[in-house]
């Protein structure tokens, strides 16, 4: 190398000089990389971070005011998470295994809104969280009408049927004990086997049968086993859990019996659990129309559609029962992120064509359109039809557009599926697309309840026909019991080929402790007083305790018309729920959870109906109370 000589600088003076300017560069390149290595790669620093922050979030922390600093911090924290929060790519679900893949522009849509909602998810969350105007439980005790557990936990006066009352108490009871005996924490107890189930349905969450259990151990006044319950839900009811779960059941068996509890006891871990996992329920309804999906991952968020729905699409009972509890979750919470969620599916039902008036069973959540004209008031649709006339009566008969959408579908109901048997059973056939389906499911016997609950609010003109046509139904579903061996009704009975009320398929003979019946016979007494639901109760009792019940808790069968009964060794956590809980009430006087005050979810959760003016008045009346500091 040639070195350009300086005047009077020797050559190897310039050298020396040389050498040490770059060993000083490179200490001070090194410096700089040092420095910069831990400005990334160190734990998080609010500090530094700022200085990569717009200056509008960024603003220089005042010398000696320890306060603003931290609060500086705190924001630049936060600022620093969102940055985080909107760079995150959506992660991989199982919405690529869809059936029927969106155009790429659409799925691109999807991931964008995917994205882009999470973090308002996430903002709604934490907005959640905020200290506000929190809901007062004395306030709505003083607003219902009536004291939840009547004069006397509904003791009925007559000898009678408080003998049959107090013996579906200890059918709880046994079915408790052995649930806590031989499956404490799982799902469900399998009884013959006497040990626990888990099942898929509810992703990682355990004790599905102990939250399904709550209320109902409470009405029944089994005080001690309710303490169980709810200290275990206190200190083992884990919400940060991974697994697919159904969002449907989830809803109406956790947050439903989690909303009920609170509701009725006023206990604080209930209400921090239900919100708490009503959040983790929000991303579902990430998709392009709002519209949910039916599978969520409760610990990641990500959301997907049931495998074998019809071309990836939502179904109408899942994404149509979720109004009750998710209003419910905006009461306790005043963050209005849950109702208006399914008040945006309200809005797109009622804007798309519905053929014939009817609501087709599947829906996709990315076009919003239905996917198959298929439509029933058994599996798959039930429960949507139940919770709009109870949507009605929880607002206190305030939401006209929830009754105006019941009537206008009971009428389409009738003029499109109410069917005559020769036999003259009336019956609710299925319809595809245009033809009938002279099939009645099992589930579709909560019809009979529900048109009687609905009577009063319709035409006046329609009024005794729908009290008539509630009675028909059940009267139909009761023939569906009578004519087993067991006296216990088949999962689907048919109207074709002869039949009458009969299961003529193998694979639809089976009883799973189902409730649909039981509950309209309860509704239809509390409305007609008629004696007879209490007897056909009764018969369904003495069923249970012949057919059902064995050493280790109660079992369904897998076929009513045999004689020999072959058990299917599960104790389904709706028995506990519903089935138990509605043959209570069937015995008991009608101050016990009475129908001016509460509405039940679909898994038989009693949720109250929301006296808003009362409400009003109470705030009104707390305010002159309130100092400026508050």
């Amino acid at each position: 190398m040639v070195f350009r000589k300086f005047p009077g600088v020797s050559a190897s003076g310039m050298g020396l000089r040389l050498s040490q300017k770059f060993v000083f560069l490179l200490f001070l390149s090194g410096l700089v990389t040092l420095c910069l290595g831990a400005l990334f790669f160190l734990p998080d620093s609010a500090r530094l971070k700022r200085i990569f922050l717009s200056k509008t979030e960024a603003q220089p922390v005042t010398v000696g005011s320890e306060n603003d600093a931290r609060e500086q911090a705190r924001k630049a924290d936060a600022a620093a998470a969102r940055v985080r929060a909107l760079s995150r790519k959506p992660s991989v679900t199982h919405e690529a295994r869809a059936v029927d893949r969106p155009p790429q522009g659409i799925k691109a849509q999807d991931e964008r809104s995917s994205g882009r909602t999470r973090t308002e998810t996430t903002a709604a969350q934490n907005d959640a969280r905020q200290p506000r105007d929190t809901f007062e439980y004395d306030r709505f005790k003083k607003c219902l009408l009536g004291s939840p557990l009547g004069s006397d936990r509904g003791k009925p006066g007559d000898p009678q049927t408080l003998q049959r009352r107090d013996k579906v108490k200890e059918m709880m009871k046994f079915a408790w004990d052995n649930y806590k005996h031989y499956a404490w924490g799982k799902n469900e107890l399998r009884p013959l086997t006497r040990n626990g189930h888990i099942g898929t349905m509810f992703g990682g969450l355990r004790g599905a049968s102990i939250i399904d259990s709550l209320d109902t151990l409470y009405i029944m006044d089994l005080l001690e086993e309710y303490e169980e319950a709810k200290d275990w839900v206190e200190n083992n009811l884990d919400l940060n859990s991974n697994g697919e779960s159904s969002l449907f059941e989830v809803n109406i068996r956790y947050v439903g019996g989690l909303l009920s509890a609170y509701y009725l006891t006023g206990n604080e871990v209930f209400k921090k659990k239900v919100l708490e996992l009503g959040e983790k329920l929000l991303p579902a309804f990430n998709t392009p129309t709002g519209i949910p999906r039916g599978v969520i991952n409760l610990g990641s968020g990500t959301s997907w559609s049931w495998g074998w729905a019809s071309a990836g699409s939502s179904i109408l009972a899942e994404f149509g029962t979720l109004h009750l509890e998710f209003v419910h979750l905006s009461e306790l919470s005043n963050n209005p992120v849950f109702r208006e969620k399914v008040m945006n599916i309200r809005k797109l039902l009622n804007k798309i064509e519905k053929p014939h008036g009817l609501y087709p069973n599947f829906l996709s959540p990315v076009t919003g359109n239905w996917v198959q004209h298929h439509v029933s008031l058994g599996g798959l649709g039930d429960s949507f039809y139940e919770y709009l006339i109870k949507s009605y009566l929880m607002s206190d008969k305030t939401d006209e557009e929830a009754k105006k959408m019941y009537y206008s579908a009971l009428e389409a109901i009738e003029a499109n599926l109410v069917q005559q048997s020769p036999g003259g059973l009336t019956y609710l056939a299925e319809w595809r697309g245009g033809i009938l389906d002279h099939k009645m499911g099992h589930l579709a016997c909560f019809a009979g309840g529900m048109l009687g609950i609905g009577a009063e609010d319709g035409a006046p003109e329609k009024k005794q026909r729908y009290l008539d046509l509630a009675g028909e139904i059940t009267h139909t579903c009761h023939e569906s019991y009578t004519r087993s061996a067991t006296k216990l009704g088949p999962e689907a009975f048919r109207f074709d080929a002869g039949a009458e009320a009969t299961a003529t398929r193998l694979s639809e003979r089976y009883y799973i402790l189902r409730p649909e019946v039981i509950e309209s016979y309860m509704y239809m007494w509390r409305l007609t007083h008629d004696p007879k639901y209490r007897e056909w109760g009764w018969e369904a009792v003495e069923a249970l305790e012949k057919h059902c019940r064995v050493e280790g808790g109660y079992s369904g069968i897998r076929d009513v018309y045999a004689s020999a009964v072959s058990h299917d060794n599960m104790q389904q956590s709706f028995f506990l729920s519903e089935t138990l809980k509605y043959l209570y009430l069937l015995f008991s006087d009608d101050d016990l959870l009475p129908l001016q005050d509460w509405v039940f979810n679909t898994e038989a959760h009693p949720l109250p109906i929301i006296h808003r003016n009362c409400l009003q008045r109470q705030n009104s009346l707390q305010k002159p109370d309130k100092t400026p500091a508050d």
